[in-house]
């Protein structure tokens, strides 16, 4: 089953469960904000591999090219300020990842796509030789709570490898096709184990 769902290319990778701030003041977004709210549906995110996030165009005067990755996150809105007329900021959450089918560009620049909705993770213990990495995790959130920063939505799920993956996804310094390649694994401890190699690699845990 597919669904239609208004797109949000972004320089950025966006993990189910993670969090997602934005400042939000072209006019196909305040439209596609407004129009989720009053249907209660998200848009999705999806990483962009060439051109802007801002729409720009070319010198016949037509829209610059863009092109982002076939997978991406919805992201359910959760807050709305408007502090200022014509500028919103919202605050969202990361939702079901989904694959792009038919993405097409309306005439206001706003980008449409059928997708398809692609299986949650299945919950799965992190392996007892992963310890090092939760508690690594553990102690980097305390860390930057001690400085003033709630860093993820709670509840905190240190059982769950799929969200210790995503966590630790969305702070390490990794490109962001990295981040976009590690979105897309289906398997969630395979995920882990990779984050968990990187981490040992850099030193951040024992070898």
């Amino acid at each position: 089953m597919s669904t239609e769902l208004p797109l949000f290319p972004l320089q950025t990778v966006l993990f189910p469960g993670g969090r997602l701030n934005l400042k939000v003041f072209e006019a196909r977004y305040l439209d596609m904000v407004g129009d989720c709210l009053r249907q209660q549906r998200p848009f999705g995110v999806v990483c962009l591999q060439a051109g802007g996030e801002m729409q720009r165009k070319d010198q016949d005067g037509n829209p610059a090219p863009v092109r982002f990755h076939d997978i991406g996150v919805q992201a359910h809105i959760d807050e709305v300020d408007a502090e200022q007329a014509g500028i919103l900021h919202i605050r969202c959450s990361g939702r079901e990842r989904f694959a792009l089918q038919n993405p097409r560009r309306q005439p206001d620049g706003l980008w449409l796509a059928d997708v398809a909705l692609l299986p949650a993770d299945e919950l799965a213990l992190p392996p007892d030789e992963m310890d090092d990495t939760v508690q690594s995790l553990r102690e980097a959130i305390e860390a930057m709570r001690r400085e003033g920063a709630e860093p993820f939505i709670p509840p905190y799920r240190f059982s769950d490898a799929g969200w210790v993956a995503n966590r630790w996804c969305e702070i390490l310094p990794i490109s962001l096709a990295a981040k976009q390649k590690l979105m897309a694994l289906d398997d969630p401890l395979a995920r882990l184990k990779l984050v968990d190699e990187f981490l040992r690699d850099q030193g951040v845990i024992g070898g």
